[in-house]
């Protein structure tokens, strides 16, 4: 069903089961925002730049990591963006096969809960 739901993810997911976990998950965000060689990810502080930080940038200040990859290097995450509301954020993916070479941060449902009922949680 994820499938359906994240069509260009070919790299099996975990899930995260708590909130101690994504926040050690989300750890990561930091160190890509603030190293300049890992630009790749799209990952960046919204409260650094002179213009609002939108997709396929993630703003790390308001995301957090609720999946991850499986395998080491897969380099894969889905990520509540509160960006667009602080209750119900949007879902986003990292998507590196479009660009291989490039992180795009990809909108997989507008709000959690819509992402929860196609997920049939």
């Amino acid at each position: 069903m994820l499938a359906e739901v994240i069509p260009w993810f070919e790299d099996p997911l975990v899930f995260v089961s708590n909130a101690e976990q994504m926040e050690f998950e989300s750890r990561s965000m930091d160190m890509f925002a603030d190293d300049a060689r890992c630009a790749f990810f799209r990952e960046a502080r919204g409260s650094t730049t002179t213009s609002p930080l939108e997709l396929p940038w993630l703003d790390v200040e308001q995301a957090v990591l609720i999946a991850v990859n499986r395998n080491p290097g897969d380099d894969v995450a889905l990520a509540l963006d509160y960006r667009t509301d602080p209750t119900d954020p949007r879902v986003v993916g990292s998507d590196f096969r479009t660009n291989p070479h490039e992180c795009q941060w990809r909108v997989v449902a507008p709000a959690f809960s819509t992402f929860a009922t196609r997920l049939g949680l």
